[in-house]
């Protein structure tokens, strides 16, 4: 999406009709909302309601603005686009797949700047989607006719207000402009309308989505208010690309678009305490508030730090005069509304260069844009108080300077996910002294192409000599230009969306070592891997490898932040060990308390005299199915390649739970079961079919006559499914099969016995066989008798004569007679088979395995095969397909008699009797979980959970070298080297598949006295070493016996839920020994204790040394401290550069013990602006001339102490106070609210050889050394003001040349 391709090159919806763009379309429908009643419209299209001296006869008839209304209008500003051509065509022609096709096309298209692209609700998507494609999902089947309009009320408040966080493919999706078109006329309009524009962020330029546009409330200035008269303000959207021109225009149409043509109207910002909650804005509120002009600019919104939900009052000219005089404008007393103007910046502390040339950080960035266009304004924001020159104020209010580091930075929406990180950073003492004392100037590396050509480290160095400037008197300010660069080369962090403060910081240390590496050429490093040995060889891989880290990367993040791991990887098959030593900026931490996925698992055995029981199980949440059946196998003693897990829903298989789909993936309701098979369950995405697989079928039982066909909740089906397994053999006999399913059906009924058919058995059936051994040859007509010892005798017996034979039949008969009567009443029954025509099986061809999907069993008569059809297409016999089903047809009376009725709750049936198994292994992991959550948990906890030994996910093997192949290896963790600031991150937060969860227990850390120690590498290591004789200096090993013991000075903490919330920190302020707590712009002091809490995110420690920190940036630190002076020469072609205010020990320049150091390169200021100007202003010098000396003399900081001696210094980034309301949320932007000393000097102490020469075109410093007011010449050896006679009305006579005086 960088370099995204023309909108020629990209697919169109209509392919027919060319002309019919989305220009054109968006043109039509512009005509015809201009025909609705639109509030806002009609408000703008009645200018005589507007006019001032009608307001207090007429009341004007403004309506209430909608934000559907704010949002049309923010669009229709934003021009034209040349997007993607959809055609109009008639949705008549149009099919539900066709409709999905053309859709899901245009959303592959890339973002192209200038396009208008729709925000949809991701839950409206997914029900249009599923009506497209006929899913049937646990809803049922929905209709096309049942969808309705787009419907974005979830991501939205009852007003229209965005409240989601609007993350794409989760809360909602992007539509391009023809796509939403298409829904309307397919739909209807919607309720709330969406539409965001693409613009461009970032260096690179990258298309992207403003979802949260900045809006602005715009009053109307009155002389009177109307009795009765109740209007809200108008809410105004622009775009953070739009000029400050046009933002103007945009502010005064909102009002009127009659007289916002004609031009004459003035736009003045107003301060958050001065809002109101009606249209019409008192003149004498205005005069009193503190109120500043917006003057017009070419530069965008964003650039000139206008922030989202500021208001503005837009003063018409009425009969050719303005309704204000800004030289009314009053200041004001204590304790009521503060004015917006800063006060003048304090001096800089620490002797600096004042000269360098155009190409520091900051003179680039306003070379950017053309100048401002204003011909009546010096700068962008002109302070009411001081637009007039006729009088200079003589107010001044008594200033105390705050504490050094105790600045509060101002939310500017969203924004106290950097606010937070930045405290942190800027209360590290090592770093504050780096940037103070200017050696980042000396190691810049803005030709780095990893880097950010030296804007972040300059951006950085000039907020954190803003907090540190120790006689400021500001409370806050707002980091406007910080933000600004850090979303030109991050534009992820563009806008005003929340965002991860972990990731901020992450992202800067890495830009500010990139920008500051001291290697100008990064040659070519390869990295050494472990041959084997013991610890001396260990000791020399972590050095090479150290020492090879070093040749690319060398910066004082490096000096200060940065370790190195020792990670161990085990082949499981040839005990390969391989060992890698690589640097760490920060330390993930996991919490050893993850949360669990708990569900009951129904588990069917196989073994039909094992019953089904209901399982409880409990597993990580980012574990997949396979390992749920690696734990009931394990459980249950059976071989987890034979459990099969499936969903139960509405009588079918609903879900394939293999090994794809992970246990997050199910909620509570689902209902899962796990079939125990004696075959493999082919749910492995390692298994490969093999020819001799038996038939894994799905059974689902259906009533003969269904009543009602489909498969949702009208469904014929009844009782739960289950599977059997039919053998290549069983599947070419349809009774086979037919017994191998009312085999498994015995589980599900208490009439099990009456499955099979039964016979009468007989006693000789129970009786045992006795083998009598007979020799020789049988004798006819002989008769074997045994007597009752056990002899045998054989004697021939005489033919019987007839009647002797009439004679015994009687006996004989009755005989048989009593003896079949004591069989029938003593014999076992015998069982012969099973019943036929229990139920008629059909056999049903299903698209997915074991039935799941949307397919349905019922409407479609057709779709079953009968036994004689699979006969005649069957090959070599067998007449079972893959992915086919068994659909059991009962008549209700045999429904009836094995499972009863539903209403009766199934009574004969077994598949809602689960028994609960327990097993030992939950008990006691439940148990143990009991005690720890009472013990708690510790930080020790979490670095024992990091460097514990796991084993690689199949999707994350290694590749050994020695067997040649991919491995499921185990992995270890260790720390080998430690840095002097550690920064720990508690990984609280979890974003796997959908489930988005934030961990928020409780961990105990120490403030003090943390000691890593024993669990370093290289000190363990060093140690054994040491004992063995080894000379541990020669390998790199110092300090041995010194403990790694670290203290606490920042935390940086997030309250609330995953994607919102709100972040703060606490800081200990090294300089005074004090802790604070920063919330946004309010800095309060607090105890260390309380920084210890559940919300506890990110933890800065500081290693406890008797050695300074830092290596070979404190060397610098302190070099910079005593270098000698450097005078200042060749001057003549520099511009103006801000000098960086000294560390803790630093005054003045005139301190022998601090030299001359490069100076923080600072944003020009405009000399009466609220804001700092913007990179498109031009430097002050160049938009007007300087108050005369005599107006100078009346500046606040002249008149506050007259007699002593005052130095006049250049003016310098100014920045605004915080607001005297409570805490902000993390939503919304913060005021500006500061003080007015109507002077763009500021004190300072300077002590440059007064003699030097300057040329005549040199640039002047205002930095001039009065000795009181009676005094009217300047003395030699105490001026150093440098200046060229064109600019200059200090000089009330005219200079002949010479520009020092």
């Amino acid at each position: 999406m960088l370099t995204p391709p023309s909108p020629s090159t990209s697919p169109t919806l209509y392919p027919h009709d060319p002309t019919n763009s989305r220009k054109r379309q968006r043109s039509l429908s512009m005509e015809s909302e201009a025909s609705t009643s639109s509030p806002k419209r009609s408000a703008s299209q009645d200018p005589q309601t507007l006019q001032s001296n009608d307001l207090t006869s007429t009341p004007p008839s403004f309506h209430d603005t909608t934000p559907d209304n704010d949002i049309d209008a923010y669009m229709a500003e934003q021009g034209e686009d040349n997007g993607v051509a959809f055609q109009r065509a008639s949705s008549s022609v149009w099919t539900s797949a066709q409709k999905l096709q053309q859709v899901e096309d245009a959303l592959k298209a890339p973002m192209v700047k200038g396009e208008t692209w729709y925000i949809v609700s991701r839950r409206w998507y997914q029900r249009w989607r599923k009506a497209m494609t006929g899913e049937e999902d646990k809803e049922g089947r929905l209709e096309e006719k049942d969808v309705g309009p787009v419907d974005n009320s979830n991501l939205c408040s009852r007003n229209g207000e965005v409240t989601s966080q609007l993350i794409e493919h989760i809360d909602c999706e992007f539509v391009p402009e023809g796509v939403w078109k298409l829904y309307e006329e397919w739909y209807g309009p919607p309720k709330f309308s969406l539409p965001r524009k693409v613009i461009e962020r970032g260096i690179m330029k990258e298309p992207t989505l403003e979802l949260r546009p900045p809006k602005f409330s715009v009053y109307l200035l009155s002389t009177s208010s109307i009795p009765g008269q109740s209007t809200p303000p108008k809410e105004v959207v622009l775009s953070s690309t739009d000029t400050v021109t046009h933002a103007r225009k945009a502010f005064a149409e909102a009002i009127s678009t009659q007289k916002a043509a004609g031009g004459q109207y003035r736009v003045w910002r107003i301060p958050s305490q001065a809002t109101s909650t009606e249209l019409l804005y008192p003149v004498e509120r205005l005069r009193t508030c503190g109120a500043t002009e917006l003057g017009t600019s070419e530069a965008t919104v964003e650039e000139e730090f206008v922030d989202s939900g500021e208001a503005f009052v837009v003063e018409f000219m009425d009969r050719d005069e303005w309704t204000v005089n800004p030289s009314e404008f009053t200041s004001q007393p204590n304790g009521t509304l503060p004015q917006l103007t800063p006060p003048p910046p304090p001096p800089p502390t620490q002797p600096a260069p004042l000269f360098n040339s155009n190409t520091d950080f900051f003179s680039q960035l306003q070379q950017k844009s053309p100048p401002a266009v204003s011909t009546t304004a010096v700068s962008l924001f002109k302070s009411g108080a001081v637009a007039s020159a006729d009088k200079p104020s003589t107010s001044a209010r008594p200033k105390t300077a705050r504490e050094p580091g105790t600045l509060g930075l101002g939310n500017m929406g969203n924004t106290c996910f950097m606010n937070s990180a930045l405290q942190c950073l800027v209360h590290t003492p090592e770093l504050v002294d780096y940037f103070l004392t200017g050696v980042y100037q000396e190691e810049l590396n803005p030709d780095n192409p990893l880097g950010m050509h030296g804007a972040i480290a300059q951006a950085f160095g000039a907020m954190l000599t803003r907090i540190w400037d120790n006689e400021s008197t500001l409370s806050s300010y707002t980091p406007r230009e910080f933000k600004q660069t850090l979303q030109r080369f991050a534009p992820q962090f563009s806008g005003y969306q929340q965002h991860d403060s972990q990731e901020l910081v992450a992202f800067l240390l890495d830009g500010l070592h990139e920008d500051l590496n001291r290697v100008l050429k990064k040659p070519y490093v390869e990295k050494p891997d472990w041959e084997g040995g013991g610890d001396k060889e260990l000791v020399e891989l972590a050095n090479l490898s150290w020492e090879g880290y070093m040749k690319r990367n060398d910066s004082v993040v490096v000096d200060l932040f940065q370790g190195q791991y020792q990670s161990t990887l085990v082949c499981p098959e040839c005990n390969k060990v391989s060992i890698t030593f690589d640097p760490f900026m920060y330390l993930t931490l996991p919490l050893p308390v993850q949360k669990k996925w708990q569900h009951d698992i129904l588990y069917v055995p196989w073994d039909l005299e094992k019953p089904h029981v209901k399982i409880p199980i409990e597993i990580t949440r980012d574990a997949s199915f396979k390992a749920v059946r690696q734990l009931l196998g394990r459980w249950m003693n059976s071989n987890p390649e034979n459990l099969l897990t499936l969903e139960i829903f509405n009588h079918r298989f609903y879900k394939n739970l293999d090994d794809t789909v992970g246990v997050d993936d199910m909620s509570e309701q689902d209902t899962i079961v796990c079939f125990e098979l004696p075959c493999n369950a082919q749910q492995s995405r390692t298994y490969k079919p093999q020819p001799n697989d038996p038939f894994i079928v799905p059974v689902f039982a259906s009533e003969t006559t269904p009543s009602r066909a489909g498969y949702g909740r009208g469904s014929n089906l009844f009782a739960s499914p289950f599977v059997v397994v039919i053998t290549q053999e069983q599947a070419k006999d349809p009774e086979a099969m037919y017994d191998a399913v009312v085999d498994r059906l015995q589980r599900w009924t208490i009439h099990a016995r009456d499955l099979f058919t039964w016979e009468a058995g007989s006693r000789s059936d129970d009786m045992e066989p006795v083998h009598i051994p007979i020799s020789g040859s049988p004798v006819r007509d002989t008769v074997t008798e045994i007597k009752e010892n056990g002899d045998i005798v054989t004697v021939e017996e005489p033919v019987p004569d007839e009647g002797d034979i009439a004679d015994e039949k009687a006996t004989i008969v009755q005989q048989a007679d009593e003896d079949d009567d004591m069989d029938l009443a003593s014999a076992v029954p015998r069982k012969v088979g099973f019943k036929r025509d229990l139920f008629q099986i059909r056999v049903h061809k299903c698209s997915q395995p074991y039935g799941v999907g949307y397919n349905s069993y019922g409407s479609n008569p057709g779709r079953y095969d009968t036994w004689e059809q699979r006969t005649a297409t069957a090959k070599d016999g067998v007449l079972l397909r893959q992915h086919d089903a068994f659909y059991l047809e009962f008549d209700n009376p045999v429904k009836t008699y094995y499972f009863g009725d539903e209403s009766n709750h199934w009574e004969y049936a077994l598949w809602n009797k689960f028994d609960e198994f327990l097993h030992p292994e939950l008990v006691a992991s439940r148990k143990a979980a009991s005690t720890h959550k009472k013990k708690g948990i510790t930080l020790q906890d979490c670095l024992d959970e990091f460097t514990k030994e796991e084993k690689l996910g199949e999707d994350d093997l290694w590749y050994c070298p020695r067997c040649k192949k991919h491995q499921q290896a185990t992995k270890r963790f260790d720390l080998w080297k430690v840095p002097d600031i550690l920064v720990v991150h508690l990984k609280r937060f979890s974003n796997s598949r959908m489930l988005r969860d934030k961990i928020d227990t409780f961990v105990d850390f120490p403030l003090e006295g943390l000691d890593l120690t024993s669990m370093v590498g290289e000190r363990s290591v060093g140690k054994r070493l040491q004992e063995t004789g080894v000379d541990v200096e020669s390998l790199g090993l110092h300090d041995l016996e010194e403990p790694l013991v670290y203290d606490l000075f920042a935390v940086d903490e997030h309250l609330g839920g995953l994607g919102g919330g709100h972040y703060r920190a606490y800081a200990l302020n090294h300089a005074t020994g004090k802790w604070y707590h920063f919330d946004d712009s309010y800095v309060t002091p607090a105890r260390p204790e309380q920084a210890v809490n559940s919300n506890a995110y990110l933890l800065f420690y500081r290693r406890r040394t008797r050695r300074p920190i830092g290596g070979k940036s404190h060397e610098k630190v302190e070099a910079a401290r005593v270098q000698p002076k450097v005078h200042v020469d060749d001057v003549s072609h520099r511009g103006m550069q801000i000098p960086t205010p000294p560390s803790d020990g630093s005054v003045s320049r005139g301190d022998p013990s601090v030299g001359s150091i490069p100076a923080t390169i600072l944003e020009w200021p405009t000399p009466d602006s609220m804001v700092p100007s913007s990179p498109s202003s031009p430097p002050p010098p160049l938009e007007g001339l300087p108050p005369s000396f005599d107006e100078a003399l009346y500046d606040p900081i002249v008149q506050s102490s007259p007699l002593a001696e005052i130095q006049l210094s250049a003016a310098q980034l100014e920045f605004p106070d915080p607001s005297s309301h409570g805490s902000p949320s993390s939503v919304d932007a913060e005021p500006d609210l500061e003080d007015n000393d109507e002077s763009p000097f500021f004190q300072s102490s300077f002590d440059d050889d007064p003699t030097q020469d300057i040329s005549d075109d040199s640039v002047r410093l205002r930095k001039a050394n009065f000795l009181d007011d009676d005094d009217d010449e300047v003395v030699d050896d105490t001026t150093d003001v440098i200046m060229t006679p064109a600019e200059s009305e200090l000089d009330e006579t005219e200079n002949d040349g010479s520009s020092s005086r």
